[in-house]
């Protein structure tokens, strides 16, 4: 028998500390003494494995609420798991430094007293128990969905969602959304497919079944030419934030229609705005600060331009704020934190929060919306020797900015006297890879112009 005492799965960030309860039920079975089984939480909508980086608590700890358990790497930041009960820690299913654990797998068993640790048998893999209890979870959501009112909640669909319930043949009004928004995400399909709440009738028939294609391709492994499989390389382990950066920019070039335009901006008028605010009134912004409010504005005046493609509905759907992601490289692979409603906020204010997302990111301390959503992204070389280059979308946003380094260059300018005479000038390359579905040449055209005024007259950002 399963005594009732559940826990709610939520990430959330409290002190800097990522939060992390999960869904567990206490069991009672034959020959055991009541135990919890706590399984893979998925931290994040695309989370479907996870490693187990660190364990923080050993077997026959105690666990105090707040005790930090462990250390999970997801495929957005590595989390700390507090424990949101009291209890024992009887037994570690999953050892330290394991990788690609797949999200519900049994990961350790806590028990309520200590002396209740030594009857928990070493040889047990509790994975029927908790198959057992998230099954019946799924029937018990299933039940409190209401379709008509999830059916009005679902106005974003993410491309890759879209297409995977398309190839299912699911009922959207039986899924339940979880992104920004009200958007459906891949992870949302995923976890309906797993729970087998959304099945069509259509689907729930038996299909003919299709020859394996295994044997195939343990042929063609066979037939490789031998200097090819004797071969020496180093393989590169990869992180889940990376694999997932891998499969999402796949599908990107794969599936949204990529528009380049681009254009050369003189940087000198930014250059001297940036210094007059060190030298005349003692504040610290950089370039890529600058950037931001230039092009967040610039998306604020032509609201065309800041919006996504709905696949649902087959047309174009506007964001409701200006909302600018930021790439951040880690250790771990590339970060996307956000600043919120960018158009509102001063150069200061843009500059002080991207320091703090930046540490964070690298830190793997994100919280879940510091990077989940974003109207639009800008990707910045130019503290390398890059002077041009292409950035791939981010779906489900329709535009992405590459800023490469500003190099010195003569160029004829006019005197204030109307002659022209040569002068050196700072210029910087900017790459705009759009949706070709919402940027159209008119977009596009008015955008640039935007974002060109706002670099040759720096006081409009003041506005």
């Amino acid at each position: 028998m399963a005594r009732a005492n559940l826990v709610t799965l939520r990430p959330a960030s409290i002190g800097g500390r990522h939060k992390v309860g999960m869904q567990a039920r206490w069991f009672s079975s034959t020959g055991l003494p009541p135990h919890m089984v706590i399984g893979m939480p998925a931290l994040s909508p695309t989370m479907n494995q996870g490693n187990l980086t660190k364990w923080r608590k050993q077997e026959g700890d105690k666990i105090e609420v707040g005790d930090v358990i462990c250390e999970i790497e997801t495929d957005k930041a590595t989390l700390e798991f507090e424990s949101l009960e009291e209890g024992y820690l009887a037994k570690i299913l999953v050892p330290e430094g394991s990788k690609d654990v797949q999200v519900g797998q049994p990961i350790f068993v806590t028990v309520e007293d200590s002396e209740d640790i030594a009857k928990i048998p070493a040889d047990t893999s509790f994975r029927g128990e908790h198959d057992e209890d998230q099954s019946s979870g799924s029937a018990a959501q299933s039940v409190e969905v209401d379709a008509a009112e999830q059916s009005l909640a679902l106005r974003h669909i993410s491309p890759t969602a879209k297409m995977l319930i398309k190839e299912h043949g699911l009922n959207i009004s039986l899924l339940k959304a979880s992104g920004p928004r009200g958007t459906l995400l891949k992870g949302d399909v995923l976890a309906a497919l797993k729970a087998g709440t959304a099945s069509s009738s259509a689907k729930e028939k038996t299909a003919p079944a299709t020859p394996s294609p295994q044997p195939a391709r343990d042929s063609q492994a066979q037939s490789l030419p031998t200097s090819q499989k004797s071969g020496t390389f180093e393989d590169m382990t990869n992180t889940q934030i990376r694999k997932v950066i891998a499969k999402r920019l796949l599908e990107s070039k794969q599936t949204t229609p990529h528009l380049y335009l681009s254009k050369d901006v003189i940087l000198d008028p930014l250059l001297a705005f940036r210094n007059e605010l060190k030298e005349q009134h003692g504040v610290k912004v950089s370039v890529n600060d600058i950037v931001i409010k230039a092009v967040a504005l610039a998306l604020r005046n032509v609201p065309e331009a800041n919006a996504y493609w709905d696949n649902a509905k087959e047309e174009a759907q506007k964001w409701d704020s200006v909302d600018i992601s930021i790439a951040v490289a880690t250790e771990k692979g590339l970060m996307t934190p956000i600043i919120r409603n960018a158009d509102q906020k001063t150069i200061s204010a843009i500059s002080s929060e991207v320091k703090q997302l930046a540490e964070k990111a690298r830190a793997g301390k994100l919280a879940p919306n510091e990077f989940q959503g974003g109207s639009f992204s800008i990707s910045n070389l130019g503290m390398y020797p890059v002077d041009h280059f292409c950035a791939i979308i981010n779906p489900p946003q329709a535009g992405i900015l590459a800023v490469g380094r500003g190099n010195k260059v003569v160029e004829p300018v006019m005197d204030s006297d109307g002659t022209e005479k040569a002068a050196v000038v700072t210029k910087m390359s900017l790459t705009l890879s759009a949706d070709h579905r919402i940027f159209d040449g008119q977009v596009g055209g008015k955008f640039f112009t935007e974002l060109a005024l706002n670099f040759s007259d720096i006081r409009r950002l003041l506005l």
